[in-house]
């Protein structure tokens, strides 16, 4: 397989806009940042643009030392990348609940201002142990943050391709891979390549699949906009790419075996 990675992208809050980056250190838990914060409501319980897709319109950017959250008509606020000590909270990303850290007041005022409800901003220290589910993830304790389940989602151009190829068919408009949130993108694999795929060498990390990507509504949200444009892509999806146990699939998940930097142009080889 002659396949590089054609782009990687960071989504340091659950939900909200991903960043675009040239390198990035691959950690036990995924990209560094990806996904350590998350909004939640008063009680603990999580946000995703599934429930709420306006999530897609808020800007995320790393600064030096700040995670700095910006959305139209209401500015930005900036948070310490390493939050300070303060009395942890419970709380729940689907079936898991899990110590988290108060972000920022300012943070929530921000957030709870531009979504119209009560929220508040919370990060995962390293001392909160999330594991993925060993049946997929393998042997040991693979770690994960806010992510759905999984450290890495890797998704291929090829894929895509083909996938658009049959939108256009029917008359829809291709679409973007930032419908799908991957983390690495995969170039010069042939289509559904990542189907075979068991270990990969990307740059200097090592990752292993561990199962296919099931996809859900959110993949019918427009990441510029946050508009719900569905049914598609997944009622494309769903006539030839769907399975029993994991329903629509695109894309792949991964767990780290072995961390270290990964590029934009580095090889990916099985």
């Amino acid at each position: 397989m002659k396949a590089t990675v054609k782009s990687l992208h960071v989504y340091p809050v659950k939900g909200l806009k991903g960043i675009d980056l040239a390198e990035a250190r691959a950690t036990e838990r995924g990209l560094e940042h990806d996904r350590r914060w998350m909004v939640v409501d008063p009680a603990g319980e999580f946000f995703t643009q599934r429930s709420h897709p306006k999530l897609a319109t808020v800007w995320t950017d790393l600064l030096p030392g700040a995670l700095e959250l910006s959305a139209p008509e209401v500015g930005a606020v900036q948070v310490p990348l390493v939050p300070p000590p303060a009395p942890s909270m419970r709380v729940r990303v689907w079936s898991h609940v899990v110590d988290a850290i108060p972000a920022s007041r300012e943070a929530d005022w921000f957030l709870s201002e531009y979504l119209g409800e009560p929220c508040r901003l919370v990060y995962m220290p390293d001392s909160t142990r999330r594991a993925s589910n060993p049946q997929y993830a393998g042997d040991g304790e693979r770690l994960v943050g806010f992510a759905d389940g999984y450290a890495y989602l890797a998704a291929n151009t090829a894929s895509l391709d083909d996938l658009n190829a049959r939108l256009a068919a029917k008359g829809h408009a291709a679409l973007p891979m930032n419908r799908f949130r991957p983390n690495i993108v995969v170039s010069g694999a042939h289509a559904y390549a990542e189907d075979q795929w068991g270990e990969l060498q990307v740059g200097e990390a090592l990752l292993r699949a561990a199962k296919p990507c099931g996809r859900c509504e959110v993949t019918t949200t427009d990441q510029a906009t946050g508009e719900v444009r569905g049914p598609e892509p997944l009622a494309t999806l769903a006539t030839y790419r769907e399975s029993r146990e994991f329903g629509v699939m695109f894309g792949l998940n991964l767990v780290a075996v072995r961390p270290g930097m990964i590029r934009v142009g580095d090889a990916v080889r099985d």
